[in-house]
């Protein structure tokens, strides 16, 4: 069994080196298979950084291309799970799924946002499953995933840009601050936002 795992690990690592060598193309790729629940080494993040320290003039496109491909890999799992329903969370304890469920009743697109800019261990895959099962609105579920990852990716192209061969580590260690500051304001906005929406309607 170790053989055999040691084998799907160098294989994948193999597949990343190919596409690599594609560049924009090889990062939406990767991006794509990435986020389509079949992990690469790093994934898109460290292909991004790379690429982007190595060719600076081409970082913009480098990110569009992960937030695209990432983008695309997750609409795989979102009609998946839109089409198996409740189902494909099976694999999901009962507290996870209907507390997901819940953020996602409430909060909606601000929900989904948090996910996709929270850091692991964060259950990103469990929103996107959960978007897809509980029928979020196409539109709503896109535009949540393009605004989180377009920030991640973004950072870490610029990132790689200022800082070249120390962006990983500078990223590594400070993005789950970055990540979990990002939320808290996307937050207070939503809370001010509500806040503003009630006395609007208070005075009416």
């Amino acid at each position: 069994m170790k053989t055999f795992l040691l084998g799907i690990g160098s294989a994948l690592k193999s597949l990343q080196a190919t596409l690599i060598g594609l560049g924009a193309l090889g990062v939406l790729a990767i991006g794509f298979i990435d986020a389509a629940s079949i992990p690469l080494p790093g994934g898109p993040d460290v292909v991004v950084m790379a690429l982007s320290h190595a060719n600076h003039s081409m970082m913009p496109l480098y990110v569009l291309a992960a937030v695209v491909g990432s983008t695309a890999g997750s609409l795989v799992l979102y009609f998946a799970a839109r089409k198996g329903g409740e189902t494909v969370l099976r694999k999901f304890s009962p507290e996870k799924r209907a507390r997901v469920q819940d953020m996602l009743d409430r909060y909606d697109i601000l929900a989904m946002l948090l996910a996709s800019v929270l850091p692991p261990p964060f259950p990103f895959k469990l929103f996107v499953l959960s978007a897809g099962a509980f029928k979020m609105q196409l539109w709503r579920f896109v535009a949540a995933l393009v605004a989180g990852r377009g920030f991640r990716f973004l950072l870490e192209g610029w990132l790689a840009v200022k800082y070249g061969e120390q962006a990983a580590d500078i990223f590594k260690h400070h993005y789950p601050k970055i990540g979990l500051g990002v939320a808290a304001a996307i937050i207070v906005i939503y809370l001010f936002n509500n806040l503003l929406r009630r006395r609007r309607e208070a005075t009416s």
